[in-house]
């Protein structure tokens, strides 16, 4: 698990579902989305301090230097697209957390993000079975927020194969010192990380497969069909980022640039 990566996705989506306070369809999911946003705060916290001063990392970056995933940054739009957002990304966040049981955050975190999950859940399903209204802004949130859902588990296609290309070509720069020195400590340390590799990218197939089970199922009790065939977009782990994620940093952070040090 990124703690950068993890910390600034809960970060930037906390602060999304904090801009629905005083403005929630009814003051109970008012209340509700304040709590979910408060979760979120705190995991964030807790991820951005193992990385560097919390504050700083919040109030003093650029988007560019943000490693958040696209669907997060993503307006709140109405209540369907905030609803559908947060299906799909606390869906991941929970599979993500039940795969590091060992980590203090991550076993903490999943009892919060499990609600998270359950409360998107419950909203999809009687907005997807509501009224024809409501179906069409479910479907319209589904198909504006999907093409962000392929960074959550993927590298970007050219970074992908950018890896490969660099995997390959230290595999056979390996043999060739392996052949050349007869080093077999070198060999067996390229072989431990291809295999480290490997697990990894197990455990990454294993965690979309469940997201993928769950989602779909989840959609399917609503009425809603998964898009097909859509082109997904990348660059968020990277820092490449949409216009979207400026916006929101500037309302974020104006108070401590302006005021920088300051302690109340």
């Amino acid at each position: 698990m990124n703690s950068l990566e993890i910390g600034d996705d809960c970060l930037v989506l906390s602060q999304r579902l904090a801009e629905w306070v005083t403005r929630a369809p009814t003051l109970e999911e008012d209340v509700a989305l304040a709590n979910l946003s408060l979760d979120l705060l705190g995991q964030a916290r807790s991820l951005l301090s193992r990385v560097g001063d919390e504050d700083e990392l919040a109030y003093l970056r650029g988007p560019e230097e943000f490693r958040n995933c696209l669907l997060v940054e993503q307006p709140n739009g109405d209540f369907a697209h905030t609803v559908v957002r947060h299906l799909l990304y606390a869906s991941f966040l929970f599979e993500v957390y039940g795969a590091h049981p060992e980590d203090g955050v991550a076993a903490k975190g999943v009892k919060e993000i499990a609600y998270h999950r359950d409360y998107a859940a419950l909203w999809t399903r009687r907005l997807g079975l509501g009224t024809d209204e409501s179906h069409r802004r479910m479907t319209a949130a589904l198909d504006a927020l999907w093409p962000f859902t392929g960074e959550l588990f993927a590298q970007d296609a050219q970074d992908a194969r950018d890896t490969q290309d660099t995997r390959d070509a230290q595999e056979a720069h390996d043999a060739r010192d392996a052949q050349e020195a007869q080093d077999a400590r070198d060999a067996q340390e390229a072989q431990d990380a291809r295999d480290a590799q490997d697990a990894q990218d197990a455990q990454d197939a294993g965690l979309r497969e469940s997201w993928v089970e769950y989602v779909g199922a989840v959609l399917g009790e609503a009425g809603l069909v998964v898009p097909e065939g859509v082109e997904q977009r990348y660059g968020g782990r990277k820092g490449v980022h949409t216009e979207h994620l400026g916006v929101l940093l500037d309302e974020m952070q104006a108070l401590h640039r302006e005021h920088q040090g300051a302690t109340w």
